[in-house]
């Protein structure tokens, strides 16, 4: 469940596999009204910078995005919404074609991200990354390590400690961190290190990834078989995660979670909320025009936080999900955020003191 892929929508719909190697079912598409939220939000960056934005992460509403001048009439008109580097990355291990995914095929992944980066792309979706690579400085390490990271799904299926559970929420979401920034640019007026806006932007990816797992709990259990949440964690409050996987610490019969799950969830929960307030530190030090997407992104996922806690940690058998209409509802309280955060300044020197 990867935090920078999963409000977009299905795979290209070009009757092929991603990598050519089988033919995916067809399949309604996942969540595309969250995608609008977040296509909303990125209308106030140039036109430049949303393509490129979408050509990493995904493109709900093709046609809009880099797309349209590549893509021959008819093939705008039947085809479906393509999802892009991100969103096919993801689908390797986590859509439909995931039981044949095997090593070899990230392999044959990592080539064909190679030659995107070389500009030899093997495809229109592929040229779409090729064009980002040639218009913004745009580093190839986080790509390689978000590979990493679905290698890591298909073999393991349990984390110790949280610094290994850290490494797996890097590669996943925090290398979108690294691939989004310089795009959404840094301040002209800010001239200090640019440590503490990647490492805020790393803050928001770590935190969407963290709100993702507490939030699927369930899902990854019955569905995957695995258990996210690291094993230290839940031995530290007398969990084990064959009762996870075996849902007995679920309510029975309309009555409370465990109390142990209870308390391991508020833990886990202020870990996550930590994240989202070191990232919140970063925001002032984007381009303006960059603010309301990551507040808008900020905002929602923290609400998720918040309904985890109204399901009474019920994340075994009930969704955490925020409403559409409140969804509708925190865009413009994000552009306020964004209208009125100073931009970051520079850090105080103390030469000549």
């Amino acid at each position: 469940m990867r935090a920078c892929v999963r409000v977009l929508t299905r795979p290209n719909g070009l009757g092929l596999c991603l990598l050519c190697l089988v033919s995916p079912p067809a399949h309604a598409p996942s969540s595309a009204h969250a995608a609008r939220h977040a296509l909303t939000a990125t209308q106030l960056m140039t036109e430049k910078r949303r393509k490129a934005i979408w050509a990493i992460y995904g493109a709900p509403l093709a046609p809009f995005y880099a797309f349209r001048s590549l893509r021959p009439s008819f093939a705008r008109r039947r085809s479906p919404p393509p999802a892009v580097w991100c969103r096919r990355t993801d689908e390797l291990v986590d859509g439909p074609n995931s039981p044949y995914i095997t090593p070899a095929a990230l392999d044959r992944w990592t080539e064909r991200l190679e030659q995107a980066f070389d500009g030899r792309p093997f495809d229109l979706l592929d040229a779409a990354l090729t064009d980002t690579v040639a218009s913004f400085p745009v580093d190839v390490t986080p790509f390689y390590d978000m590979i990493d990271g679905m290698r890591m799904d298909l073999v393991k299926w349990r984390y110790t400690t949280f610094d290994e559970l850290y490494e797996y929420c890097y590669r996943v979401a925090g290398t979108v961190a690294l691939m989004s920034v310089p795009i959404m640019g840094i301040s002209a007026e800010y001239t200090g290190p640019v440590e503490p806006v990647y490492r805020a932007a790393l803050g928001l990816g770590m935190a969407n990834q963290l709100t993702n797992i507490l939030r699927d709990v369930g899902e990854d259990a019955r569905t995957r078989g695995r258990v996210y949440i690291p094993l230290e964690d839940l031995a530290a409050f007398g969990i084990s995660d064959t009762e996870v996987i075996n849902n007995s610490l679920a309510p029975v019969a309309g009555g409370p979670v465990d109390p142990r799950w209870q308390a391991m969830m508020k833990f886990q929960i202020s870990r996550a909320r930590q994240y989202f307030a070191e990232a919140e530190e970063g925001v002032a030090g984007l381009e303006e025009s960059a603010r309301w997407p990551v507040w808008a992104a900020l905002i929602l996922y923290r609400q998720i936080l918040d309904a985890i806690e109204a399901n009474n940690y019920d994340n075994f058998n009930m969704r955490a999900y925020v409403p559409s209409y409140k969804k509708l509802l925190l865009l413009p309280v994000a552009y306020i955020k964004a209208a009125m955060t100073p931009t970051l300044r520079s850090p105080a020197t103390t030469e000549g003191r």
